[in-house]
């Protein structure tokens, strides 16, 4: 490995221990239901989501009940991303007129992108719509990261509570995850992004000259914000 590989492999631990402590209490607080600097902001929000969903935040759940809702979570969130891509052409912010998804491509990218792998064997450019990008495949860049987490903080608490009967809520967790947690990242980094100039709009593609002559089709689209989750 060269001087920089190790350079670049040093710099990498040295950021995530200076971090460790900061945002490791920082998410500690989160997942105990604690005042953060970001309540004020989003103390409504979360609240607004609970209404909407049912769910009740002080509300235990036991390892079952836990584990049910994830897997139930995962079901409905796989239907609805094949759906998308499926019946992506009759969907809107689709300017590129892109088809529905193969079958068995939408089948592989829905288990994949639920279970956190986000593994794609296509182009994005050629085969998804800006809806599916946005609606499905981003959506499940957040949502499949949060119950990632929800679920190691649920087997930590199980290690610190063995007595306790309940490891605390999915809903609440994967909500306070994304809320707290996930967004406010992907906020700052995709403005970060964007006054880089990487794209962020719902155009169509753009047809350019090269300074060689040569033509070249531009893609544009939601990038920034999917880029940085």
């Amino acid at each position: 490995m060269t001087s920089n590989g190790w350079l670049q492999i040093a710099l990498f631990g040295v950021i995530v221990i200076a971090i460790t402590r900061p945002f490791g209490g920082y998410m500690t607080r989160v997942f105990a239901g604690e005042r953060t600097f970001l309540s004020a902001v989003l103390r409504p929000l979360k609240r607004l989501v609970y209404w909407c969903c049912g769910v009740d935040e002080t509300e235990e759940q036991s390892w079952r009940t836990y584990a049910v809702s994830m897997v139930l979570f995962g079901v409905a969130g796989f239907v609805t991303l094949y759906a998308l891509e499926r019946l992506q052409w009759y969907l809107p912010f689709n300017p590129q007129g892109q088809a529905g998804v193969e079958q068995v491509l939408a089948l592989n990218t829905s288990v994949s992108f639920v279970t956190n792998t986000n593994w794609q064997s296509y182009v994005p450019e050629t085969t998804m719509g800006y809806l599916v990008q946005m609606a499905g495949l981003t959506v499940h860049n957040f949502v499949s990261a949060a119950v990632g987490i929800a679920l190691a903080i649920a087997l930590i608490r199980g290690f610190a509570q063995h007595e306790a009967s309940g490891l605390g809520n999915f809903w609440v967790d994967i909500t306070r995850c994304t809320l707290y947690i996930l967004l406010p990242i992907s906020v700052v980094v995709s403005l970060f992004l964007v006054w880089q100039d990487v794209p962020q709009n719902l155009g169509a593609y753009v047809d350019a000259t090269t300074l060689a002559g040569a033509k070249q089709t531009i893609a544009q689209g939601p990038v920034a914000s999917q880029e940085v989750i």
